[in-house]
């Protein structure tokens, strides 16, 4: 099965602010825009960013893992290559994490390379990779061989 890209539309405070980030820090390419809203291609995904001066992102986190993970949140599975350059980028772009890199369920099903941080307007995304693509869905019965 070929995977199709998905779409996601989220409400921004200031589309310049979201422009800077998403063009600039994460280094989306920009598609259509008006003067309400921004389309970016996030890896092949199709994100739009919807001017709301009143967005405010909602507080609520679950435990996962030992940490608290802002809900809700979106985000990209990438490589292990993109996904470290991705955190190196973001790093350098003075972008504060709320869960730094690092790997979560080591040694477990799903062992998983992950980051959390937030969009000028308070949208929480996630990236992560894993060494084995089909950990992607791993249940905690399943063997895992590292």
């Amino acid at each position: 099965m070929t995977l199709r890209p998905f779409h996601l539309a989220f409400p921004v405070h200031d589309l310049a602010a979201a422009r800077a980030f998403y063009g600039g820090v994460l280094g989306c390419a920009e598609g259509r825009s008006s003067d309400r809203w921004i389309d970016f291609d996030l890896q092949g995904h199709q994100i739009v960013a919807h001017l709301d001066p009143a967005a405010r992102a909602v507080a609520v986190e679950n435990a996962v893992d030992g940490h608290s993970v802002p809900v809700p949140h979106f985000g990209v599975v990438l490589t292990m290559p993109g996904w470290e350059a991705m955190a190196a980028r973001v790093a350098a772009a003075g972008v504060r994490f709320g869960i730094e890199p690092h790997v979560r369920f080591r040694g477990r099903a799903g062992e998983q390379a992950t980051m959390f941080f937030c969009d000028p307007s308070g949208n929480a995304l996630e990236f992560k990779a894993f060494g084995d693509d089909a950990m992607l869905f791993a249940t905690d019965e399943e063997e895992v061989t590292i």
